[in-house]
């Protein structure tokens, strides 16, 4: 499977539907995406390609350490990222698919900072905070 960046340019490639899909209600998911809050699809980095140019944007994780967030320098799209706290695992978008068949998350964390009109049904666990809260 392939995800990308709005222009193409930045491409990722993986095996295939991803088993750990999360969704984030933390304030820096939200302003990450612009959204409400985010979805990512996490797979071991061995598993994962990446081709195309990247610039790297790093903030400091409200769960401790740092999140590198990894996007497009044409489009500005964020595509993928990795958190120190598992550096073994890339997350990637899940809307960069572009795929409305790809799995829905089975984790929703972060919700002390959801909006109330937001409800992630298909996931079977929820946190207040990370997935440790």
């Amino acid at each position: 499977m392939k995800a990308q960046c709005a222009c193409g340019e930045l491409v990722v490639t993986v095996p295939g539907p991803s088993l750990a899909v999360v969704a984030c209600h933390c304030v820096d998911c939200q302003r990450r995406t612009g959204s409400s809050f985010g979805v990512g699809a996490y797979y071991p980095s061995e598993s994962v390609g990446v081709s195309g140019a990247t610039h790297e944007f790093i903030r400091p994780s409200a769960a401790g350490g740092s999140f590198k967030t990894f996007f497009c320098p044409r489009c500005g799209s964020s595509v993928f990222w990795v958190a120190a706290k598992h550096p073994s695992m890339i997350g990637v978008a899940v809307g960069a698919f572009a795929d409305p068949g790809y799995p829905g998350p089975v984790r929703s964390v972060w919700e002390q900072t959801k909006h109330a009109w937001v409800s992630i049904d298909c996931a079977q666990e929820h946190f207040e905070r990370g997935r440790e809260g």
